[in-house]
């Protein structure tokens, strides 16, 4: 499964769960140019601008990987309002 993160910089949140997710779901959070491929480790916000704006950071597992998914950390750039009400739409 893939879990996604909201992060919140400007109040030092390091990121909370905010749900998990199979593969097909993942499709859905954003348009393909707005997430971007961090890596194997979470990324540390410590050094970050406090000024920088929200964003989400989805983890994908080995088990949900695939050839357009690699596993590792992914940053999804959208507003998170709009990345809840997907995920509201997901749920139904």
């Amino acid at each position: 499964m893939a879990s996604l993160y909201f992060c919140q910089p400007h109040t030092q949140n390091q990121g909370m769960l905010r749900a998990i997710l199979n593969r097909e779901d993942c499709q859905h959070l954003a348009a393909p140019g707005a997430i971007t491929y961090l890596g194997d480790e979470f990324p540390n916000f410590a050094n970050g601008h406090r000024q920088e704006r929200d964003f989400a950071v989805l983890k994908v597992d080995a088990e949900e990987a695939d050839t357009k998914w690699r596993p590792g950390f992914y940053r999804v750039d959208a507003d998170l309002m709009e990345l809840n009400s997907v995920l509201l739409t997901l749920a139904r």
